[in-house]
């Protein structure tokens, strides 16, 4: 089991909601994503996705694609995208995961990329145009280097299609809550339980909730139906202006509202 399958793992079966926090690498500068890291570790969060920045975001919304923009105009590439994570594993040994589109891969070389990200300390990849009947594309060289391949379900998936997201996922399984795109915004996550409780029944992988959470309530509230919880947009809009101890703040208070003895599933 990898670092990153072990640490969830652990948090799950010892009741732990996992959280899980995502930041764009390069914004607003490669020295602010590193702080923005160790703050969130510092802070309480299980596993940080780092962005990779690419031109067509089609899963992220408005706070997540200006960053991106602006990432991508200050020169981050994927191969400044893996120095970061250098530098990150000289100070830290969080769990990370790359966030980013097949296309990346696919120009750098799936080999060479799942490669070269495992050496420089990346456990996962999370690809959200990468869709389970194509993963083969990625999963043996994933296999290979020891990544983790993290495969979605939505609220609008039949069981075929959760069965086959479950069959080739690793790490941990992202439940997107809605059918739009990044950001916060009022949410029914109580749409998604029978979604989660049909991965549940197919497998053990634990499953975390993401789109829409930006609040120690609103996470509280999605992790009363999963294994752990992704918050992104808010923690992005914080970096905007670098205001590291305004990170810390908020993932703190949303970890004290996942740790409260009540919480459970």
């Amino acid at each position: 089991m990898s670092v990153l399958a072990d640490k969830l793992h652990h948090n799950k079966l010892q009741g732990r909601k996992s959280l899980i926090i995502y930041i764009t690498a390069g914004y607003p500068d490669m020295d602010t994503t590193l702080a923005a890291v160790l703050a969130a570790e510092q802070s309480g969060a299980d596993l940080v996705e780092l962005g990779i920045p690419f031109s067509d975001p089609i899963a992220d919304g408005p706070v997540i694609q200006k960053a991106v923009t602006a990432s991508l105009a200050g020169g981050t590439t994927p191969g400044t995208t893996l120095e970061l994570v250098r530098k990150i594993r000289s100070h830290s040994s969080i769990p990370l995961a790359f966030m980013t589109y097949i296309n990346i891969i696919l120009n750098y070389g799936t080999e060479d990329f799942t490669r070269d990200c495992r050496v420089a300390g990346i456990d996962a990849l999370i690809v959200p145009d990468l869709p389970p009947e194509e993963c083969g594309l990625l999963k043996p060289h994933c296999d290979t280097y020891g990544l983790n391949l993290i495969q979605f379900v939505t609220p609008t998936g039949d069981f075929s299609r959760v069965s086959l997201a479950c069959n080739n996922a690793s790490g941990f399984i992202y439940c997107v809550s809605n059918t739009g795109v990044t950001g916060v915004r009022t949410v029914d996550y109580s749409a998604v339980g029978p979604t989660v409780d049909m991965v549940r029944a197919i497998c053990d992988i634990p499953v975390a909730i993401g789109f829409g959470i930006g609040t120690p309530a609103a996470a509280r509230e999605a992790a009363l139906y999963a294994d752990g919880v992704i918050v992104g947009s808010a923690v992005v809009q914080l970096l905007e202006t670098k205001d590291i101890p305004a990170v810390k703040q908020l993932i703190s208070s949303i970890r004290q509202e996942l740790d409260r003895e009540e919480l459970t599933t």
